[in-house]
């Protein structure tokens, strides 16, 4: 799938378009895609399908909506292939027709973006840093990009060649094994409530007065990244609807991919002191649940909270 959809299909129809973009119209998209040659019925099409895959993931039915989504991508190759912008670079006098062309392509490449963000968030950030726009968000395929520039286009997915992934089959392969073995040999066993008690005290009591002192607000977490040399954290910046985002290192590499949290929200500390670390300043705490490595959890709030919301 990576391979014919993703790579294939997907990222081919920006690789198609960009360099034209880039080489004839200094990066720049055209201002207007209504001719013909711009394929307003068939972008038009594509910013339809929006509450239909939207509906696909709300429902959790996921392969559907990748199957929506890639009838999609596989018109816009299909078109592509049609109009044959190549060709039409060849020819005199067709600069507004290249243009509008390949304006359109990577429109209809960004929507689909748009679409596979929820999926494929990693990506998504690169697609945003070619396009040069904001974090995407759902209501954005209801526009276009015109008259906007983008950047130079590097490739977002390479091609997953047959012995890695065998590699990596097998080496899956050894880990199962390995877990067998050991619940075998410790058998297995679940964790009551009363026991995390028994593991982990409640605190000694203390005031009203002391726990108002602290501010928890909702936080949304724009950006998640590695932190170099640091074994255990996360760099997360914050927004917590502040003029400025928070910078905060938390503990919980061994738990959370960076690229998964991406446009999480969870609850931090707002008001502890800024921590200078070897890393950078540390401005707040962010909550999780568990007992470390692998088992954390971060606090997440039910839909509707927005950031900066008190935590009552």
């Amino acid at each position: 799938r990576v391979n014919s959809d993703l790579v294939g299909k997907v990222v081919n129809i920006a690789s198609r378009n960009a360099g034209f973009i880039k080489k004839r119209f200094d990066g720049k998209l055209s201002a207007n895609l209504s001719s013909d040659k711009s394929a307003p019925e068939l972008t038009k099409e594509f910013q339809e399908a929006a509450n239909r895959i939207a509906g696909c993931y709300e429902g959790r039915e996921f392969g559907k909506a990748m199957r929506e989504i890639m009838a999609l991508a596989d018109k816009a190759n299909a078109w592509i292939d049609e109009v044959k912008p190549w060709v039409v670079a060849k020819e005199e006098g067709k600069d507004q027709e290249l243009h509008d062309i390949c304006s359109t392509g990577i429109n209809l490449f960004r929507l689909l973006m748009i679409y596979l963000k929820p999926v494929l968030p990693a990506m998504a950030v690169k697609a945003e840093a070619f396009l040069n726009v904001a974090p995407l968000t759902w209501q954005d395929s209801q526009s276009l990009l015109l008259d906007h520039s983008v950047n130079k286009f590097e490739p977002l997915m390479t091609r997953v060649e047959a012995d890695k992934v065998a590699a990596m089959i097998e080496a899956s392969k050894e880990v199962l094994a390995q877990m067998e073995s050991s619940n075998k040999n410790e058998g297995t066993s679940s964790t009551s409530s009363g026991e995390w008690l028994e593991k982990d005290p409640i605190a000694d009591e203390i005031a009203f007065d002391d726990f108002a002192k602290v501010d928890l607000r909702i936080a949304k977490i724009v950006n998640a990244e590695l932190v170099e040399g640091a074994g255990k954290l996360l760099r997360l910046t914050l927004d917590i609807g502040e003029a400025e985002p928070r910078n905060v290192f938390a503990g919980i590499k061994s738990a959370y991919a960076p690229e998964a949290l991406i446009g999480k929200h969870t609850v931090m500390v707002a008001n502890l002191a800024a921590r200078k670390m070897k890393f950078g300043v540390s401005e707040g705490m962010v909550l999780a649940a568990g007992p470390g490595g692998k088992e954390l959890w971060i606090l997440e709030p039910h839909e509707g909270a927005q950031p900066g919301m008190r935590v009552m």
